[in-house]
C-alpha cells in the first residue's frame, strides 16, 4: 500500500514537471491570449460529475492538452495588460516545491520551513523597500486582504485612542471614524473598507491632479478621527501622492496613515526612482504585491504594520490546539488561518535576483515604459501620462480606430493590453512589469500595433 501511495505521487510530480517544462520553453511562442479554437477546447472539461476516478495522469495530461493552450501567456514577455510580472525562475521553482512540501503555514509547528523564510523574507522586504525594521511584514492573498489586515489594525487603534474598546463592545457605537480618500483610490482600496463595514458617508474624497495625484490644497483639515489612504503608483498613471508633505501634517493631526503601493512602493528598491516615493517610510501601514513588480506567482500579496502590537490585538487567536510561545506567530497576525506558504517564493525571488538584480528589474521596466511611450508618440498616439514609472496611458485623435486597432492587436496574439478610461478620455493602457520583456518585446509589440493601424486604415480606403 505504501509502495503504490509513493509511486502514484512520483509519477503525478514526473508528468507534471514535464508538462511544465513543455508549456515554459514554448510560452515565449505561444499567443498572449487564446485563440477560438483554444476557448472551445475547454468545453471538454465541463462533464458530468464522475462517479469512478480518472488516473492522474489521464487528469493532467487533459489539463495540459485543454488547458494549456486556453491560458493567458503572462509569463512570456508581451502581457503588458494587468500590472503583473511573470514568474522569475527560482520563484517559479519554489513554487513548485513548496506544492510538493504542501506546508501549513500557520506557526513554527505546523512548519518550521515557512516559519523562518517568512521572517527573513520579511525582513529583506523591508530593507529593500527601506521601511521601518520594528514593522511586521505578513504574506496574504494579495494588496485587497493586506488593505482589510491593515485597515482593520487602523481602525482598532483610533478607536483605542478614544478609550473605545473594539474587541469588546463591537462597532455599535463606536467613534466615528473619517476616512480620506483619493478620488483616484483603487477599487481594492474600498472593497477593503466594505469589508470592514465602512460606509460611504464616512469616505471624503480629495480631487486629484492631471497625473491621479491628492491635490494638497484640497485636502481637509485632520483630526485624530480619520485614516488618511495615500497611493504610491497610480494604477493608470503610475505616479505617486506626495508623501514628503502630506504624512507628517496627517500624524500630527493623530491620524492613522496607510499606503497603496500594490507596485509603486517597489519604486524604493530603485535609486533612480526612489525619490517618486520619498518620505513614505513615515506611515504607519503599507500594502504590496510580490506577484507584481517582484515577480513571484499568484497569489502573494504583503500587508506591513508599523504597530504590529495593535494588529496582534486584531487578529490574534486563542485554540487549545494551536497554542504557542511565539509571539509573532502568522495566525495570530493575519486573517487566513489556512495559509500556504507563499513566503516560500518572495525568498526565492529576492535570493535569486539580489538587491542589485531588483533594481536593474525595477529600472529596466521603466526604461522599457518610456520606448513603448515614444513609439506610440510616433504611430500618432497622444501620450496622457507623465511617464514616471512603468504606466503609459494613450489615446488616438480616432476613437474608431483606437477601438478597432486595440481589437486587432488583442486577437493577432502578438502582445496584450487593454482600455482604460483616463481623465474622462478613453485610451489604452501598458504597464511593463515583467522580468522576461526584452527590448525586442516592446520593438515587436509596437510592431503589432503599427501593422493593425495600417491594415484597418487601408481596408478604410
Amino acid at each position: 500500500m505504501e509502495d503504490s501511495i509513493r509511486d502514484a505521487s512520483l509519477s503525478a510530480v514526473k508528468v507534471a514537471s514535464e508538462i511544465a517544462y513543455s508549456y515554459v520553453s514554448e510560452v515565449r511562442n505561444q499567443r498572449l491570449f487564446p485563440d477560438a479554437s483554444a476557448l472551445s477546447g475547454l468545453q471538454h472539461f465541463d462533464q458530468p460529475l464522475p462517479a469512478a476516478g480518472t488516473d492522474s495522469q489521464q487528469v493532467l495530461e487533459q489539463l495540459h492538452t485543454y488547458g494549456s493552450p486556453a491560458t493567458v501567456a503572462t509569463t512570456g514577455g508581451r502581457y503588458f495588460g494587468l500590472v503583473v510580472g511573470g514568474s522569475t525562475p527560482a520563484a517559479m521553482g519554489a513554487n513548485i516545491i513548496t506544492s510538493a512540501w504542501d506546508q501549513i503555514a500557520l506557526m513554527e509547528s505546523s512548519s518550521p520551513i515557512a516559519n523562518q523564510l517568512e521572517k527573513i523574507a520579511g525582513r529583506w522586504v523591508l530593507e529593500l523597500l527601506d521601511l521601518p525594521s520594528e514593522a511586521f511584514v505578513g504574506f496574504v492573498t494579495g494588496t485587497t486582504m493586506a488593505h482589510v489586515s491593515a485597515l482593520a489594525a487602523a481602525r482598532h487603534y483610533l478607536c483605542q485612542k478614544q478609550g473605545y474598546d473594539l474587541a469588546e463592545q463591537g462597532l455599535h457605537n463606536a467613534p466615528e471614524l473619517k476616512v480620506v480618500l483619493s478620488e483616484e483610490v483603487h477599487i481594492s482600496v474600498l472593497k477593503a473598507l466594505r469589508l470592514l463595514g465602512f460606509g460611504r458617508s464616512q469616505f471624503i474624497f480629495v480631487p486629484c491632479d492631471l497625473q491621479g495625484r491628492i491635490i494638497e490644497s484640497a485636502v481637509p483639515e485632520f483630526s485624530d478621527n480619520m485614516i488618511l489612504v495615500l497611493q504610491a503608483g497610480n494604477v493608470n498613471s503610475g505616479s505617486s501622492d506626495n508623501f514628503h508633505t502630506l504624512i507628517p501634517k496627517a500624524k500630527k493631526a493623530g491620524c492613522w496613515v496607510h499606503v497603496d503601493g500594490a507596485f509603486g512602493l517597489w519604486a524604493r528598491a530603485s535609486r533612480e526612482k526612489s525619490a517618486l516615493v520619498a518620505g513614505i517610510e513615515a506611515a504607519d501601514s503599507w500594502a504590496v504585491d510580490a506577484h507584481k513588480w517582484l515577480n513571484t506567482p499568484y497569489d502573494c500579496g504583503m500587508c506591513i504594520v508599523r504597530h504590529k502590537q495593535v494588529l496582534r490585538e486584531v487578529m490574534t487567536t486563542s485554540a487549545a490546539y494551536v497554542e504557542t510561545q511565539e509571539m509573532w506567530q502568522a495566525k495570530d497576525m493575519l486573517p487566513e488561518f489556512s495559509r500556504r506558504a507563499r513566503a516560500v517564493e518572495v525568498w526565492a525571488a529576492i535570493a535569486e535576483l539580489g538587491s542589485q538584480g531588483i533594481e536593474a528589474l525595477v529600472d529596466r521596466c521603466c526604461l522599457y515604459t518610456k520606448m513603448f511611450a515614444e513609439g506610440l508618440e510616433l504611430l500618432g498616439f497622444d501620450v496622457l501620462n507623465d511617464v514616471v514609472l512603468n504606466q503609459v496611458v494613450a489615446c488616438l485623435p480616432d476613437i474608431h480606430l483606437q477601438r478597432a486597432m486595440l481589437h486587432k492587436v488583442q486577437q493577432s496574439g502578438e502582445c496584450w493590453f487593454g482600455q482604460t478610461t483616463w481623465q474622462g478620455q478613453e485610451a489604452i493602457r501598458l504597464s511593463v512589469s515583467s522580468w522576461a520583456t526584452t527590448e525586442d518585446d516592446i520593438q515587436r509589440s509596437l510592431k503589432a500595433i503599427s501593422a493593425a493601424i495600417d491594415e484597418i486604415q487601408q481596408q478604410a480606403i
